[in-house]
Formats: C-alpha cells, sequence, structure tokens
C-alpha cells in the first residue's frame, strides 16, 4: 500500500509597502502569525518622521530618531526586507514592481496573497513645483539634513556679509504652514537663535534674526480648539516667532517670499531660508492602485477604501495612513482622517487584524479611528495638548509631549539618547548637531542671488 505525500503548503504571502508607522504597525501585527511578510521601501530605515524638525535645527542628529529596518525585525525570521522603489502595482497578477537601488540590476516582481500600501504622503506646492527648490521640506530624513545646512549657513553669511540689507534677508527665516510641524520648526529656529548662537558670533547677534510663520487659517493650530491656537501664539511671539495668520504665500524665489493677506495687500518679504510645512500630497502609490482599480481619488490625490480598508473591488490590496480616506460603512460617505501618525498605526494594526482573522475564517469589524488628541511644541518647556478633552498648555503639556514622543520611539537605545540629548539641551541651551554639510549644494543657495 502506497502513501500519498501532500506537496507543502506555501505559508500566506503578505507584502507591505512602506516602512513608516502604518507600514511597521502592520508587520508587528503580524508577528507568530502563518504568514510570509516581504516589507518593502527605497530606504534602509523607518524613520520617526514626528522629530525630523528637530534634526533640521540641530538638536537632534539622524541616528537618533531612525531606526535600520532589518535590525527591527532581525529576530523575525519571516519577515523578509527589501529595499527598492515600488514602480507599479498589479492587482489582477498580484503582483508588485520593484525597482532596486542598484541602477544596474533588473526590476523584479513580487507576489502576493495580500498587499498592504502604506506609501504615505509628501508636502503639496499646491501647483507651483518651481517653489520647491526655494522652501525646503522636512518630512524626509535628506531634506531636514539640508534644512539643517541652510538654516546653519544662513547664520556664517550673515557674518560675513557687510550690506546691512543682505545680512537682514539672510538672518530672516519664512515658516510656511502653522500647523504643528510649522509651529514647532518655527519656535525651534527662534530658540536656536535666541538661547543657542549667541555668543559663538563676532559681527552679528542672532537674536535680531525674523523668523515669520505664515498660515492662511485664521489662526495657528488650525485643528487645535482655538484658545489653544490663542495661547500657542502668544508662546511663538514670546520667543521671537512673528505668526501671520489670515496670509499666504504668492510667491517664492531665491532671495525672499510675497505674502498677501486677506484684504488682498501684498508684502514682499526679503528671506533666503524659507521652510514648506503646508499641505500635503499623496504617494504617487495612491494614483497607482486608484487607476487599477478605477477607485475614487481626492483632490490631494488620496485613494478611496472600503470601510475594511480594502481597495474596491480588490479585497486582497489595502492601502492605509496618509495615502488613504476611508469610506463610512453607514453613509457611505468618506472619512478624510487626519494625516498623523496615530491613524496609521492604528489602521496598521487593523491591517494586520484583518488578515490573522481572514486566516482564522473569522469576520472583522470596520475600521473605526479612535482619536486620542493633538499635541504640539513650541519651545522649552511650552507646548499645547488636546487630549481626551483635556485643553492644557505649558509645562504640562511639554511633558506629555515629551513622554508620548519617547514611548513611540523605536529602539531602547535611542529612547534613552534622546532623553539624555534633550536633558542637555533644556539645561544648558545646547544642541549638538549643529554641522553643516553638504559640500555639493548648488552655488546658487549659498551665494546672494544678484
Amino acid at each position: 500500500m502506497s502513501t500519498v505525500v501532500s506537496p507543502p503548503v506555501s505559508p500566506h504571502q503578505v507584502v507591505v509597502i512602506g516602512g513608516g508607522f502604518g507600514g511597521l504597525e502592520t508587520v508587528k501585527a503580524l508577528r507568530r502569525a502563518p504568514v510570509e511578510v516581504t516589507l518593502i521601501d527605497r530606504n534602509n530605515y523607518h524613520l520617526f518622521q514626528p522629530l525630523t524638525y528637530q534634526v533640521a535645527t540641530a538638536s537632534l542628529s539622524p541616528d537618533e530618531i531612525a531606526e535600520p529596518l532589518r535590525t527591527i525585525f532581525r529576530r523575525d525570521t519571516s519577515v523578509h526586507v527589501v529595499m527598492g522603489e515600488v514602480t507599479d502595482v498589479d492587482l489582477e497578477r498580484r503582483v508588485v514592481r520593484v525597482e532596486p537601488p542598484a541602477s544596474d540590476a533588473e526590476p523584479r516582481e513580487v507576489a502576493y496573497d495580500t498587499l498592504v500600501v502604506a506609501g504615505g504622503s509628501s508636502y503639496s506646492y499646491f501647483g507651483h513645483e518651481e517653489w520647491r527648490p526655494f522652501a525646503m521640506e522636512v518630512k524626509s530624513l535628506d531634506s531636514a539634513l539640508e534644512v539643517r545646512s541652510r538654516i546653519l549657513r544662513a547664520f556664517e553669511a550673515a557674518e560675513g556679509e557687510p550690506n546691512q540689507d543682505h545680512r537682514a534677508a539672510w538672518l530672516t527665516y519664512v515658516v510656511v504652514g502653522a500647523g504643528p510641524t510649522g509651529v514647532e520648526m518655527a519656535g525651534q529656529i527662534a530658540e536656536l537663535a535666541r538661547d543657542t548662537l549667541p555668543g559663538d558670533f563676532r559681527v552679528i547677534d542672532p537674536r535680531f534674526g525674523r523668523v515669520l510663520l505664515v498660515e492662511m487659517a485664521d489662526r495657528v493650530l488650525p485643528a487645535f480648539p482655538p484658545r489653544l491656537s490663542s495661547r500657542a501664539a502668544q508662546a511663538l511671539e514670546r520667543i521671537g516667532v512673528t505668526p501671520r495668520p489670515g496670509h499666504r504665500v504668492v510667491d517664492i524665489d531665491s532671495d525672499g517670499v510675497e505674502i498677501e493677506s486677506a484684504d488682498g495687500q501684498t508684502q514682499r518679504v526679503a528671506a533666503r531660508t524659507v521652510i514648506w510645512a503646508a499641505g500635503v500630497a499623496a504617494s504617487p502609490l495612491a494614483g497607482l492602485l486608484a487607476d487599477a482599480s478605477g477607485a475614487e481619488v481626492d483632490r490631494a490625490g488620496r485613494v478611496t477604501v472600503e470601510p475594511d480598508l480594502t481597495i474596491p473591488g480588490h479585497p486582497s490590496a489595502l492601502a492605509i495612513g496618509d495615502m488613504a480616506r476611508v469610506r463610512d460603512p453607514y453613509t457611505g460617505k468618506v472619512d478624510p482622517l487626519p494625516g498623523l501618525a496615530p491613524v496609521a498605526m492604528q489602521q496598521g494594526r487593523y491591517a494586520g487584524r484583518l488578515v490573522r482573522d481572514r486566516l482564522a475564517g473569522s469576520p472583522t469589524p470596520s475600521f473605526r479611528y479612535l482619536d486620542k488628541g493633538n499635541l504640539a511644541t513650541i519651545g522649552r518647556a511650552r507646548a499645547v495638548a488636546d487630549v481626551r478633552g483635556l485643553k492644557i498648555s505649558g509645562f504640562i503639556a511639554w511633558a506629555i509631549w515629551l513622554v508620548v514622543h519617547l514611548y513611540y520611539l523605536i529602539g531602547f537605545e535611542n529612547r534613552l539618547v534622546v532623553l539624555v540629548r534633550w536633558s542637555y539641551n533644556f539645561f544648558t541651551h545646547g544642541r549638538g548637531g549643529r554641522l553643516i554639510t553638504g559640500a555639493t549644494e548648488r552655488r546658487q543657495d549659498l551665494v546672494r542671488s544678484e
């Protein structure tokens, strides 16, 4: 009597695109599940994006807010990390096309049973891509490092500039967008100039520099309650920031910005350093998914997904985080959730649960976002917090901000180092990351335009 031996069953293949908050939480939620996970990202690290502005303002170093993906999952033998750029998604064949980092390497196709796309977002310049070279953003680690160099180079250029008007332009910093990133960025630049750099220069006094915070809405931090917005504005003014709510930028070039007020009056501000923190656009992957499925996209490029975060007509593919907007299961209306890390993290955990439930043959309820509140720091011992109905500002809000960010920072070593760094900065008013790098920057970034 012969024995029939069945071929081994291949584990369920899950492909996760993006090593940000959503992708990371998806992979972590699938630990010890009967699946094999392939995590694809253009970078080899997970970046704690809420603190990139601190790299840009010399408070922290890059390795303190980033952790290699292979290090994070080195003990998870079922997780395979692939560094590469996803350029196409075939929802019918269930494969994704990946361009490897080496330019001479051939593209590869990665097959999946379940796909989770967490491509994130980038800043939108509202159709003015010509502004991008002059107004840097701090959403990525590379751009944060370039912004740091530009900020520090501006002080150095002002030190060697004999013309008073040109020197004033070097010492003027314009931050566009007064959401949490813009407010935090403006506050850090002001503290760098007022607390850290005085005494380092012989010709200029950095404390006389200007920091303008431009916002189209009628107040800073428009997502916060008005009372907290007012307190944030007062705190910004105390440390030397000039908020400009009700204004919008209508032009940016290498020598400055043109700002328009609500009544249509325009003003030219001579400034050599402009930082962009206004508006976001979804990852191009959202457009690929929409084209392949016929799903709707909004003005920001976010793809519309079902209540269980799946692509319409393709239940094996999910889109999460900044690049997706969720359809309500009862009303059918689309809910554009805020582009915040907690949203992506909760959706990542939900995606992992959905895969587990499907494999177990169990139903999964629709995704529901639990809003735990908003936090924004303004400077040393200054912050605002809207947490579970509590609306607080000042030192207590700042302490809450510190605890929350340390808790979610990846890696015990990073938490310890950042805690030590913040403590040192707090008591000494110093900043340990004031190195100017990027010697190959374009000459027009370093020399005043004629």
